[in-house]
């Protein structure tokens, strides 16, 4: 009876981290280079965003929207938080801005060769852009992410080991 309820309680314990505190995920595309490769293996912190609101840089995992699921897109994507609700954003000559001022991006795998733009995010909405801007599916194609379908933040890259490390 104890070995049951030791089971038990271990399988509870690991579910309910699994489903409210992280959970490991991996990068099936290439829309994240150069800072997230193919393949890599990810824990995702899904509890901080019950405390606090997404920030501006940070690497997210979300639930496709509405345009995105017409589109039959099923899995969650992972991209970068560009603009905050209430931000005026646009996309010209190689940079984006924001609120008409130019954003310090160091992690981009080349600059983006599109015109995006002005567009204002909405309350409650996030715009996100993958870190290979010209190789990336992302708001600049299909809109805002309401933040209710923000699953959680890319925290620790733990495979491959070379790379470990928090993001």
């Amino acid at each position: 009876m104890e070995t049951i309820k030791t089971i038990s309680f271990t399988l509870f314990l690991v579910l309910g981290l699994r489903f409210f505190v992280a959970e490991p995920r991996y990068i099936p595309s290439e829309s994240m280079l150069p800072t997230l490769q193919l393949n890599d293996r990810l824990i995702i912190d899904k509890l901080s965003y019950k405390f606090s609101k997404p920030q501006r840089g940070a690497v997210v995992v979300f639930e496709p929207t509405e345009v995105l699921k017409q589109q039959n897109y099923t899995d969650a994507m992972i991209k970068r938080v560009i603009g905050l609700p209430g931000d005026k954003v646009e996309v010209k000559g190689g940079r984006v801005y924001i609120n008409g001022q130019p954003l310090w991006e160091n992690y981009l795998e080349e600059k983006p060769e599109y015109r995006y733009g002005p567009v204002e995010v909405p309350p409650g909405e996030y715009l996100v852009l993958g870190d290979n801007r010209n190789h990336s599916y992302d708001s600049h194609n299909w809109g805002f992410i309401p933040r209710d379908h923000i699953i959680g933040r890319a925290a620790i890259r733990f495979w491959p080991l070379n790379r470990f490390g928090q993001l």
